[in-house]
């Protein structure tokens, strides 16, 4: 897969997703991994010093962060607001028909992470996506 070029986020996208933002509580981290070396867990880190209640979503362990981890998004039973995705391009389908039935505000897949079919699945069901960014990077943009 060739690399996506990465273009600034539109005003209108920026306006939409720092209200989906400011509103959201909950963030579905898929991926999140234990090991404080990795992405996920400095996202997941920084996320829940701003204020969001993260939801680790992890093959094993019992907790992280201490969170409770769960195997997949099917297996999550409360509200959710965003579904932070980090996993590589070919498992966006299926993480993204998962998140859908979870009906999130915002699905984010981070960089590296995007499929343009998987994109306009999300978007036809009504649910905005950000592909191909950070959000920790994108949080910091939008609200300083």
């Amino acid at each position: 897969m060739e690399c996506k070029i990465q273009f600034p986020m539109s005003a209108e996208e920026k306006v939409q997703v720092k209200k989906i933002l400011s509103e959201a509580k909950t963030i579905a981290i898929v991926g999140l991994s234990p090991d404080e070396s990795k992405d996920s867990n400095k996202v997941a880190k920084y996320l829940m010093s701003v204020g969001y209640e993260i939801i680790p979503v992890y093959p094993k362990e019992e907790t992280i962060l201490g969170q409770k981890v769960y195997r997949s998004l099917t297996e999550i039973d409360r509200s959710v607001d965003v579904v932070d995705i980090f996993r590589k391009a070919d498992a966006l389908a299926q993480v993204a028909n998962e998140a859908l039935k979870l009906n999130p505000k915002l699905i984010w897949a981070q960089i590296g992470c995007y499929d343009d079919e998987v994109e306009a699945k999300v978007r036809e069901a009504g649910v905005p996506i950000v592909t191909h960014r950070c959000l920790m990077v994108e949080h910091r943009k939008l609200f300083g």
